[in-house]
């Protein structure tokens, strides 16, 4: 691995880290750190807890780091939602924001979805998420880890940053600029970042970090706070970042984090090292995690106007009357059906902006499609609701889950109608049950072979 690393790399880092530079080094020896969080929107985590060998992660409580010897991601458990594999460093960053219940909330560069579907952890239901990410391909794996994770209340958009901000003027409480950068930070966990990396690279990084923060501002509330994180240690995506920013927004100051981890640097001739010594810093040789930084941003400006318009509930009557009808004879909880695109039904969220021209992944919590004089529901919203919000649930054991998603029809044990099938109190998915079977709904595209 040392063989690999740029010299370049390497001599900055000799400079910058003085004294730590050899304990930095030998850091790249050691075993990748892994860890897990705890989706609180599906289960405690007992069963998680049951099942794998789990040390606390100290700046998130919901995270834990994992045995490398275990392979949670084949777990029917990781299937289910219950918890998301994560970088340990990378779950400080959501723990800075102080997401509160009830937050309208912005992941502006959100895939694949770890941080976002934290932040939904802290909405816990209430409020507003729309978690944007600029690149298609990867739009649609953030929208399947906001499924999979049992997210109600987040729109997941396809849109260029400054695409959001013409039209999306001082809507956000908190958001989240988790921005494109040199990953220097994963080089130990990921060695192929380091045939992408060169100095230009660098600098084209923090060009492209300055342009996407000016649209977080537009779009940020009087009093709201920006998070700006990056997976990288270069000055010139962090604190040369932050000190621009700052020179730009003289209302933002940059506050305190709830956990402390190293300091920032200070900038040669920069009036702003107050201020950037309260970013942090993560480094793999003093915590248990990979290379991260990140400022917590705060404004106290009263000059930015909300202005967007809210979309309008527009749904096909006869497909919400046909929910209605389902929703009645199976679920225990009730859902707004109250937005629909073609013949499929979604419960959208308060508080969504106004989406023509948009490119939407996801609006809010699909319920399902109005299929011949009938309702379907969707595998989205078995997978966010529980056992305690359906009126029949079908239990299974590891080895009927594991079955159940290989697409296998199972054993009915006497349940007629829809039935949630769970494991360990997760849900999985739907089963169309007659009493002797239990014709298996699970999608196709996600069935085990």
């Amino acid at each position: 691995m040392m063989q690999k690393l740029p010299q370049e790399f390497l001599s900055r880092m000799e400079i910058m880290l003085g004294d730590e530079y050899a304990e930095f080094l030998q850091s790249y020896g050691k075993d990748k750190i892994q860890g897990l969080r705890i989706n609180s929107l599906k289960c405690d985590g007992k069963a998680v807890f049951d099942e794998f060998d789990l040390r606390p992660i100290a700046w998130c409580d919901s995270g834990y780091y994992f045995n490398g010897d275990d392979r949670p991601g084949k777990s029917v458990l990781h299937e289910g939602g219950a918890f998301y594999i994560q970088e340990p460093s990378a779950m400080a960053v959501v723990e800075s924001m102080d997401v509160r219940e009830g937050d309208t909330v912005l992941d502006l560069c959100a895939a694949p979805g770890g941080k976002s579907s934290q932040i939904a952890c802290k909405l816990q239901g209430s409020g507003l998420l729309i978690s944007n990410e600029i690149i298609p391909s990867r739009a649609k794996i953030l929208s399947q880890n906001i499924e999979r994770m049992g997210v109600r209340n987040c729109v997941v958009l396809n849109q260029s940053p400054s695409d959001l901000a013409k039209r999306l003027k001082g809507v956000f409480d908190r958001i989240l600029v988790d921005a494109p950068c040199s990953g220097e930070g994963m080089f130990r966990k990921n060695p192929l970042a380091v045939d992408e990396w060169s100095p230009a690279n660098v600098e084209n990084c923090k060009q492209r970090q300055l342009d996407i923060l000016d649209s977080a501002v537009e779009m940020l509330k009087d009093g709201g706070v920006i998070v700006y994180s990056t997976c990288t240690f270069s000055k010139q995506e962090n604190e040369e970042v932050i000190d621009e920013f700052l020179q730009k927004y003289e209302d933002f100051e940059v506050a305190e984090s709830k956990f402390k981890f190293c300091d920032g640097y200070n900038l040669e001739g920069s009036k702003y090292n107050d201020e950037l010594v309260k970013t942090n810093r993560i480094f793999p040789h003093k915590f248990e995690g990979e290379g991260h930084f990140f400022a917590v941003l705060k404004n106290s400006r009263e000059t930015v106007k909300s202005k967007y318009s809210l979309q309008q509930s527009k749904a096909d009557l006869k497909a919400v009357k046909e929910y209605k009808v389902w929703q009645k004879e199976n679920l225990i909880v009730e859902f707004d059906a109250n937005l629909s695109f073609g013949q499929t039904l979604y419960a959208m969220p308060d508080g969504t902006p106004r989406l023509d021209g948009f490119k939407v992944e996801r609006v809010g919590l699909q319920l399902g499609q109005y299929l011949k004089n009938r309702f379907e529901p969707s595998h989205a919203l078995a997978m966010a609701i529980g056992e305690s919000e359906v009126k029949r649930v079908l239990p299974l054991d590891k080895q009927e889950a594991e079955k159940y998603l290989s697409g296998q029809t199972l054993d009915a044990n006497g349940i007629k109608g829809w039935a949630l099938a769970t494991y360990n109190g997760v849900s999985l998915g739907w089963c169309k049950c007659d009493g002797a079977y239990a014709k298996n709904h699970y999608p196709k595209g996600l069935r085990k072979q």
